[in-house]
């Protein structure tokens, strides 16, 4: 068993124009203040993390983690979500996801993948010079317009869009495993990893590459009706970096797990605060420790109804609350006593 190491928070969703939230020590600072032992950094900030020095200087590498680490915070993961989404985008979605691409690579989609694809690479020369050894991110998806289809899918398409998205994330996992780190896909919808059978199917795509690993967050799987807590049973030694976000699902007679195309507040499943929502943390936190899953508990906030400030405030200590001292010794050991061999065979009357 291992202890969770936390609590941490993924700075992507506060990121502001405004004071502290605008700099990479006011975010440290209140971070720090709120309780947070450690930070998530999205690399498309560059105000927080310029990834192309990263990725070519220890000297920067190092003076970027000093500073953070001053503040009595350490970096859990980089990510790169955005960029990695960008790897694999079908058609369809190329003018809404050219937003996270540099302007010059708008509207040139093999330009903006091939860039990606490099700077998702460059994220995992930065994690290795600052000793970090898992990376998030997103698969991107071929296959999503798909999943609920109509008219039916021609057979050997699923397996090919597998095998594509598989060949363009090789070079990527390849240079990871020569950094020495796992990369840690978000189980997500709207990627093409979005449950286990999809992880399965691209787990067998790469070859069942090493460095294919898993973002666990559970608040993805209420949203599909997917059983979050047997999923840790089968992925477990899989799961590398952890989200802790919480959500909800309140189907009606009028909306379920589709939405209706309604805004996230009157959606049936929705994400909440820690705490508001519906997921049993008591449980995933017994599991991830009990199965030994070296993490951080990353908390990620998004949500339709409380603000980020006050799920922040309350992020930390609903972690630190629930993250569990793994035990070296067992209930029972006080009525143990020395017994050799001899004694053996009389207990069982042999």
């Amino acid at each position: 068993m291992k202890t969770i190491k936390g609590p941490a928070v993924f700075l992507a969703q506060f990121v502001d124009s405004q004071p502290p939230f605008n700099s990479l020590d006011g975010l440290c600072k209140w971070a720090s203040d709120l309780g947070y032992k450690g930070i998530q950094i999205p690399t498309w900030e560059t105000f927080l993390i310029d990834l192309d020095k990263a990725a070519e200087s220890q000297d920067y590498c190092d003076e970027l983690k000093g500073k953070i680490n001053s503040y009595g915070l350490e970096i859990t993961e980089l990510s790169t979500h955005l960029q990695g989404q960008l790897v694999a985008v079908h058609p369809a979605y190329d003018i809404m996801f050219d937003n996270f691409a540099p302007d010059v690579l708008k509207g040139k989609p093999k330009e903006r993948t091939k860039w990606a694809i490099e700077t998702v690479k460059k994220a995992a020369t930065a994690s290795r010079r600052m000793g970090i050894k898992a990376h998030a991110t997103f698969s991107g998806a071929l296959l999503w317009h798909t999943a609920h289809p109509w008219p039916q899918r021609p057979a050997g398409l699923v397996e090919m869009g597998f095998d594509e998205l598989a060949k363009r994330w090789m070079p990527i996992l390849n240079h990871f495993d020569e950094e020495g780190v796992d990369v840690c896909y978000e189980i997500h919808p709207g990627e093409d990893l979005h449950d286990g059978d999809t992880f399965e199917r691209f787990l067998e795509a790469t070859g069942n590459h090493q460095r294919v690993n898993i973002l666990y967050d559970p608040s993805h799987f209420v949203l599909q009706q997917l059983d979050y807590i047997e999923y840790i049973d089968h992925y477990h030694e899989f799961i590398k970096a952890f989200h802790v976000k919480d959500s909800e699902f309140n189907p009606t007679g009028k909306k379920g797990a589709f939405g209706g195309y309604n805004d996230w507040g009157d959606r049936a499943g929705r994400y909440r605060s820690l705490g508001d929502g519906q997921i049993d943390f008591k449980t995933i936190f017994s599991k991830l420790t009990q199965y030994g899953c070296d993490v951080w508990a990353v908390m990620e906030w998004e949500c339709c109804i409380k603000s980020p400030e006050q799920g922040a405030r309350e992020g930390a200590m609903f972690i630190k609350d629930h993250i569990i001292e793994a035990t070296t010794k067992t209930f029972d050991d006080f009525a143990g006593a020395e017994i050799d061999s001899d004694q053996l065979k009389r207990i069982l009357g042999l």
